[in-house]
Parts: structure tokens; sequence; C-alpha cells
């Protein structure tokens, strides 16, 4: 089966034994549903906006080997479940992934996206596992962020549905923004992939190539 590096990686990730759970935000302990309710949405769209520049090429490059909304959002769609799936489990420590393997493989996700959307001129069929597998990989990124500011043990379900909430909510905004400023009012256009997908993805690639280089050998 094609990819099965990619699965093997994710393999050796996931099936760890768990050595630690997450760090305790014991200053929200006692605060109300609604203030620890907000304070990690805003957290969770902060990691995205401004903070989450990786995140963002990563969406961006979703959202250019098609033009229709559908597809984007399937993608969307499909590395959002994932995320959410490992932000939980890493946060209640049943998967460690060390940043060392994560974060260089995130900026390969990145660049693979990059040169799919180059070699490619439509969605294939594997493009919405690999989002979903490059995913998981995301979200252990997402709970690394997280657990430099810890859940309050009595309301972690809480914190990390709102985390993820605000996550989503700059993903939104991502997707909104580049549908309709260069997907809507460029996307049927002849030159749309000469002169837009094709030198957007070459500067996503070029940056991401180097985020890899940078975070395997420095």
């Amino acid at each position: 089966m094609k990819y099965k590096w990619l699965a093997g990686i994710f393999l050796l990730l996931f099936f760890q034994n768990s050595v630690f759970a997450h760090t305790v935000n014991y200053a929200l302990e006692q605060a109300p549903p609604g203030n620890v309710s907000w304070f990690y949405v805003k957290l969770g769209f902060t990691h995205i906006i401004p903070e989450g520049f990786d995140h963002i090429l990563f969406v961006i490059g979703l959202c250019l080997l098609s033009n229709k909304i559908k597809i984007i959002l399937w993608q969307a769609t499909a590395f959002t479940v994932a995320h959410s799936i490992t932000l939980a489990l890493s946060m209640k420590g049943l998967i460690i992934a060390p940043s060392a393997v994560v974060e260089p493989i995130i900026a390969l996700s990145i660049l693979f996206v990059a040169i799919e959307n180059i070699l490619l001129s439509e969605l294939k069929p594997w493009r919405i596992l690999l989002v979903f597998l490059f995913g998981l990989i995301h979200g252990m990124g997402f709970a690394s962020a997280l657990n430099e500011i810890g859940l309050p043990r009595n309301q972690f379900f809480l914190s990390i549905l709102s985390f993820n909430l605000g996550v989503e909510l700059g993903q939104i905004t991502v997707i909104s923004s580049v549908f309709l400023l260069i997907v809507y009012p460029l996307g049927k256009q002849l030159y749309y992939r000469k002169w837009v997908v094709y030198p957007l993805s070459i500067v996503i690639g070029l940056i991401a190539l180097y985020w890899t280089l940078q975070r395997v050998f420095f």
C-alpha cells in the first residue's frame, strides 16, 4: 500500500507507554466554567492566529489544489477530526511523542502538501487520508503548546473542548480568508495555477523545507 512509511511513523508515535499526564493549571482550578472556557478559546485561537505560522501555511496549502469549497472543507474536516483525537489523547498522557519528532514531521507535512499542489491538477483520494494522518501529528503539536499552560484537573474536558474550538475558529478564519480573497475570485481563471497556485506553493514549500532542515539539524 502506498505511503506505508507514514503509517509506520504514526504507529511508532502512538504506541508508547505513558510517562506523564498533562501539566496542571492551578490558577484556573477554582475559576467559573465560563472564565475557563473563554481563556482556552482565546488560547486556541491565538495558537493559530498569529502564533501558528506553520499551521497557517498547512491550511493555506489545503485550499490551493481545488477551487471547490466542498473539497476544501472535506480536507479541513479530516484535519480537524484527526488533530482533535491526538490533542485529547496527548493531554491525557495516553500517547507521547517528543517535539523533536513531531515538529520536523509537521514541517514535512507542509512541504508534502505544497509539492502535491504543484504536481497534481486535482485532488486524489489519498489526499484526504494523508491530511488525516498529518492532522494526527499536528494535534500532538497543539498538545505540546497547550501543555506549557496546563489544564485545570476538575475542568479537563471543558478546557480541551474550548481550546479546540479556538483552534477551529482560527482555522476557519484562515480558510475563509483564502477562499474569499484568492480561490473564489481567481480559482476559475485560466492563469490560476500558473500565477497563483505554483508561486504560492513554491514559497510555502521552500519555507517548509527550511523548517524541516532547521528542526532536524539545529
